[in-house]
């Protein structure tokens, strides 16, 4: 399956194409340069969403390609305190112009997934000294 537009299918001295995996690891990448993302997410296994690191950033993305014309689906996990349509968003149009610079695919839709929420530091609360009432 050809993955470029019938205008750069073939030059004067050969074809080019583009592999889907290079399509993954472009959306993967326009995802995390996005505030507010901790990382790919590689979905839910036993229910417990896993943060991936940048040699993976394929796993958290899906695309499908034709001729002209591509859909991405990321998985992502959030850092907290972030407002999480607003990342969504933002993910999307940074994957989709990414995708459309770089390849000259026409990107139709940036799905979204959100798996989790990551705190950055847990603060511990100490216990605070309660005054004994009775005595």
């Amino acid at each position: 399956m050809s993955t470029l537009p019938t205008e750069f299918e073939r030059t004067d001295i050969g074809e080019i194409q583009i592999a889907p995996e290079v399509i993954e690891v472009i959306a993967g990448l326009a995802t995390i340069e996005v505030n507010g993302v901790a990382g790919m997410s590689g979905g839910f296994a036993g229910g417990i969403a896993e943060l991936l690191g940048r040699k993976n950033l394929s796993r958290g993305v899906k695309v499908e390609v034709g001729q002209r014309e591509a859909a991405v689906d990321v998985s992502v996990i959030i850092k907290y305190g972030h407002r999480l349509p607003e990342v969504a968003a933002e993910i999307q149009r940074n994957v989709k112009r990414s995708i459309e610079t770089m390849t000259g695919l026409n990107v139709v839709e940036v799905n979204v997934q959100i798996h989790d929420v990551h705190l950055e530091t847990v603060e511990r609360i100490e216990e605070t000294e309660f005054t004994q009432r009775v005595k």
